[in-house]
């Protein structure tokens, strides 16, 4: 393992202690123009989980794809070979990582769009030990990137899945097999009531969370460029399948219709195990 695959026992302390850890300098721009030109491939012809965000369609839009990692050979190479999993594997103290979800986001020069704050955990139907690789494709500064709510992975509670094109709650707050979802508390309405972390970035550094804590956009600012990000949810081999309520029915039909049920491990084609390299291929 080379120094782009390793982290510190401060990063590891860091992202323990406080849900989210910024990564400098661990992706090379080889593996960055690889994600810029799978994510122009994927605009070309996108897959049937694309969304356009923006409720305008004059504007300058936001937009995303999901779950294309095995249909944009791009994605399919990064996923399997870029440092991404022996990091995760190193922050999470797993002795292998399975892959979760892959996510591309793209804000048009001019898009006031924005993601509200919101916690990865409670948007689908998974369990476990995880973490979310954020990579910015392009220099950012920290008041046009993601906000993070320091240490509030370990506040023990769930947030409602929020939409992302009006920021609007999709459920009200209910109990999903014994587990209570609350809205998520209105971060923009007051930033200084908590403490907030965000980072300058320069190409190749990465910011890695806990799929509980709390994040969004907490800057208005407007893009006078294109910027996209790429990022990918992975899980330690404790991850499985769990309901979290109808609003992922959408996502766990595309799961189950390759033959999972809840309770199955994370693991097999669907969820291929990254780390080790030599299991690539996992077996359920």
């Amino acid at each position: 393992m080379d120094q782009a695959d390793s982290v510190s026992a401060d990063e590891i302390a860091a992202f323990k202690r406080d849900g989210a850890v910024v990564l400098r300098s661990k992706f090379s721009s080889d593996w960055l123009t690889k994600l810029r030109d799978g994510i122009d491939t994927d605009l070309a012809n996108p897959t049937d989980n694309f969304t356009r965000h923006t409720t305008d369609p004059s504007a300058p839009a936001y937009f995303e794809d999901f779950w294309a990692w095995s249909k944009i050979p791009q994605f399919t190479d990064f996923v399997h070979n870029s440092p991404c999993a022996p990091l995760a594997a190193g922050l999470l103290g797993a002795p292998s990582i399975n892959l979760v979800m892959d996510n591309w986001f793209l804000r048009e020069a001019g898009s006031t769009s924005r993601p509200p704050f919101h916690q990865d955990l409670s948007y689908f139907d998974f369990e476990g030990t995880m973490c979310v690789l954020w990579l910015p494709l392009e220099p950012i500064s920290k008041d046009n990137g993601i906000a993070f709510v320091k240490g509030s992975h370990l506040w023990d509670k769930l947030f409602m899945r929020v939409r992302f094109a009006d920021g609007h709650p999709s459920f009200e707050p209910t109990e999903v097999a014994g587990q209570t979802y609350h809205p998520p508390p209105d971060i923009n309405a007051d930033p200084d009531a908590y403490e907030l972390l965000q980072w300058d970035m320069e190409l190749g550094d990465c910011i890695f969370f806990d799929m509980r804590t709390l994040h969004g956009g907490l800057s208005s600012t407007t893009p006078t460029e294109t910027v996209r990000r790429f990022t990918l949810r992975m899980t330690a081999p404790d991850g499985v399948i769990q309901y979290r309520g109808d609003w992922a029915k959408d996502e766990r039909a595309q799961f189950e219709a390759e033959g999972y049920c809840e309770g199955d491990r994370l693991d097999g084609a669907f969820f291929p195990r990254l780390w080790p390299r030599k299991d690539v291929a996992g077996q359920r």
